[in-house]
């Protein structure tokens, strides 16, 4: 007998918000050291913020070319100022963006490219975040001083060669979707 799944509909999972404390007010979202944090694990408000500046710098690039800036000084203060402001923190908001959002980051960096404000050859911003996770990990398992190097699983030994691995540490266990969006998680795994 095949049963209709119609008939059992999916219960949704209710969160439970504790109470409210007396004169504070509840947020749907947090600025933490310039990065935007909401309640619903989204970063399209962040997303917005970072456009929104990076236009204002962009606004500002196109004034000091007007004014006879060459294009090599405008492709330094561009990886400066623009790029910076793109790939701040990104370790700990990429992956919470959107393609939608992704694509609105990435459509900076194009029109920057297209406008002759950045040099042709930067990078996409995913190869960008990607090479600053690379070289954040790689300090981190190399460096036993490093203030998150005690956050690191311990290190195993291996008796057979499979393949290379990147590093020599113990598997996590992925539990939750926002474990699985940990930094760390996502390169010891």
């Amino acid at each position: 007998m095949q049963v209709r799944r119609d008939h059992f509909p999916r219960q949704q999972r209710q969160l439970v918000m504790p109470a409210t404390l007396p004169n504070i007010p509840r947020v749907q979202s947090l600025k933490v050291h310039g990065v935007t944090i909401s309640n619903s694990q989204s970063a399209t408000e962040h997303v917005n913020r970072v456009i929104s500046s990076s236009a204002q710098s962009i606004h500002a690039l196109r004034l000091l070319r007007s004014h006879g800036m060459t294009n090599a000084s405008l492709h330094i203060i561009y990886r400066a100022v623009v790029v910076a402001k793109l790939t701040y923190a990104a370790s700990a908001w990429w992956v919470f963006t959107t393609a939608a959002d992704r694509q609105r980051l990435e459509a900076v960096i194009r029109r920057a490219k297209r406008t002759y404000l950045c040099s042709s050859d930067l990078p996409s911003l995913a190869e960008l975040v990607d090479s600053s996770d690379d070289t954040l990990f790689n300090s981190i398992l190399s460096n036993p001083h490093h203030v998150l190097h005690s956050t690191l699983p311990k290190q195993t030994v291996f008796s057979y060669g499979l393949g290379r691995r990147r590093h020599n540490r113990e598997h996590l266990n992925k539990s939750s979707c926002l474990v699985q969006s940990c930094f760390f998680v996502r390169y010891v795994v």
